[in-house]
């Protein structure tokens, strides 16, 4: 039996005990919020509680950004496996810092990017890897939302707390799908502005990533100006594309998930689209397959394949790039 702790209860904190006690041999046995919330398991009156307790072998952090990094570091130091939500933390850097205290606790470290477990993307991943379609030759994200006023009572707006805006609130996960698709980029150029809503965080980003090795360029616009949420990805390579529209999600806000794989056409300019395939996904099972990976990986000899600290690290170095095209006024 794996013993379960949570450090923070809210979304995020309430999916992954939905997830992990609906798994055989997984058990939440502590949970930590500073909010009077009703849990159904014991509430530890700190984060420290669920930290040393010896009974408690993983601990899900569910905490606002800025807490990642400190709480990631004094689990592993305490030995315990941890499974962490997005960012990993601010900077490169700060990676760098978490991945030597990783190698020393000897510990299981993974980051929750659940888009990877999408099984959409699942699908476009093992067409790209069997090269049946040919190489990548470039890559569109699209990723926005809407937000309102209430906005400004978040800590989501406030950098000191979360990081930056817009980009490393969502846009971070097209950029890791980015690297998951098409691997690794080395040259970036982005704009990164405070179009409307006047806070010290992004609320738009416009951004190229290439591989001056191969080639190969993405491009990701990250909004909270969509005014009606929004996601887009489309692939394109040699002998056809890959194109996932809409995100299927509790609140649906997204759409319906739908994969286009099609192959080139054959006829030229006209469009014909007699070789298209559409899938429509219905669920979401990404939640269920990542904690599957991060519970199949405690106490084995395998390592995490998506999401680890590797992941995680290219990932930040990224961001890091697109950062540096912050605009003044957003840089408090």
């Amino acid at each position: 039996m794996i013993k379960v702790g949570i450090i923070g209860y809210g979304k995020m904190g309430k999916i992954r005990h939905q997830v992990a006690d609906a798994i055989d041999g997984v058990q939440v046995i502590s949970i930590y919020d500073p909010a009077e919330i009703k849990i159904g398991c014991p509430k530890a009156q700190s984060p420290d509680q669920i930290i040393e307790n010896s009974d408690i072998h993983a601990v899900f952090i569910c905490t606002p950004n800025y807490l990642n990094k400190p709480l990631t570091i004094q689990c592993l130091k305490a030995g315990k496996n941890v499974f962490c939500e997005k960012p990993p933390a601010f900077t490169a850097n700060d990676v760098l810092e978490i991945q030597t205290v990783e190698k020393e606790s000897n510990k299981v470290l993974m980051y929750g990017f659940n888009h990877r477990h999408h099984d959409s993307i699942k699908k476009m991943k093992k067409l790209i890897d069997e090269r049946e379609f040919g190489k990548v030759l470039w890559m569109r994200g699209r990723y926005g939302k809407s937000v309102d006023e209430k906005y400004y009572d978040n800590w989501r707006a406030k950098r000191k707390y979360a990081g930056g805006g817009i980009l490393i609130d969502q846009g971070i996960h097209m950029i890791d799908l980015f690297l998951y698709l098409g691997g690794d980029f080395d040259t970036v150029h982005a704009s990164v502005s405070n179009l409307y809503w006047n806070l010290n965080v992004e609320d738009n980003v416009f951004a190229t990533l290439e591989n001056s090795h191969t080639g190969l360029a993405a491009s990701l616009h990250s909004t909270m100006t969509q005014w009606r949420h929004l996601f887009s990805l489309e692939v394109f390579l040699e002998k056809g594309y890959l194109i996932l529209n809409g995100l299927k999600t509790s609140s649906n806000s997204y759409g319906d998930e739908i994969l286009t794989i099609t192959k080139n056409r054959s006829v030229a300019p006209e469009a014909t689209w007699e070789d298209e395939e559409e899938t429509i996904y219905h669920t979401n099972e990404s939640w269920k397959s990542e904690a599957i990976e991060f519970f199949s990986v405690i106490g084995s000899d395998s390592k995490v394949k998506i999401g680890n600290s590797s992941d995680a690290l290219k990932l930040m170095k990224i961001i890091d790039k697109i950062y540096t095209f912050r605009k003044k006024g957003i840089n408090k």
